[in-house]
């Protein structure tokens, strides 16, 4: 994979457009930004894309907390570390957005991902039904915390047009791992979310497998790059599948 190319083509495609979102959200261009605006409270809305020098920046950074502080939304500006000026970061914590756990930008060609069996007794799936919605909700709350009932909701909505394919790994009848793959239309890349694995059922390769499953998934619809957002400590097995680390992300957040 040619690293400055799907760099190019993820903002490209990705960040530096007016796209559809994936929850009934409106993402749109406003000056030097490209904002989205979701219609659930519970969604995202944020900023992913800026185009900002040192004579702008603090004033946009204001334009937008005005902005979603006036529509009660809470919201994310979605850093990269090629964004500008080169202390954005600094001007969006005086601004008072809170930055989160920095995360790596890692993609993959489709076509260098390796497939990869499941484990032993594990059982692959793609999920379409409430049963299987609900087996994925579970293991998200068991695994990250809090209630996913919002991003079930969504997934709901999305499964009929084929935009997104919520996976499970089964072990017998318990779902012991969940994860998603989304796919943007219009575009080459699908994104690879979720992957949480039950505690007792981490370190056998269950990961992996879904993520060649979800490969294959985006294969078949014939997208060229896979793409997430990984913390460390699923960076290595990641890297060790085909994806390269491509730049680095911050979410930074404004406290409601």
């Amino acid at each position: 994979m040619e690293q400055a190319a799907a760099l190019a083509a993820f903002d490209a495609q990705l960040r530096n457009v007016v796209r559809p979102t994936l929850d009934g959200g409106r993402f749109e261009r406003a000056g030097s930004v490209i904002r989205c605006l979701s219609a659930d409270q519970d969604g995202w809305s944020g900023v992913e894309w800026s185009d900002l020098d040192e004579t702008t920046a603090d004033d946009v950074i204001a334009e937008q907390i005005g902005y979603f502080r006036a529509h009660d939304r809470d919201f994310e500006w979605k850093y990269y570390a090629y964004d500008r000026p080169d202390d954005l970061p600094e001007r969006l914590l005086k601004a008072g957005l809170i930055p989160g756990e920095e995360e790596a930008l890692m993609v993959a060609d489709v076509a260098d991902v390796p497939e990869i069996p499941a484990p032993e007794g594990i059982r692959l799936v793609t999920v379409s039904d409430e049963d299987g919605l609900r087996q994925v909700k579970a293991v998200h709350d068991k695994v990250f915390g809090g209630d996913h009932g919002p991003m079930i909701d969504s997934m709901r909505e999305r499964i009929p047009s084929g935009a997104v394919a919520p996976v499970l790994a089964l072990a017998g009848d318990e779902a012991v791992c969940a994860a998603r793959v989304d796919f943007h239309v219009g575009t080459d890349f699908a994104s690879l979310w979720g992957g949480g694995t039950l505690p007792e059922w981490r370190g056998k390769g269950i990961y992996r497998a879904l993520v060649s499953l979800r490969t294959r998934l985006a294969a078949e619809r014939g997208y060229r790059y896979l793409r997430t957002d990984a913390l460390p400590t699923s960076r290595p097995i990641l890297e060790k599948l085909g994806f390269v680390r491509l730049t680095t992300t911050v979410p930074y957040t404004l406290p409601g």
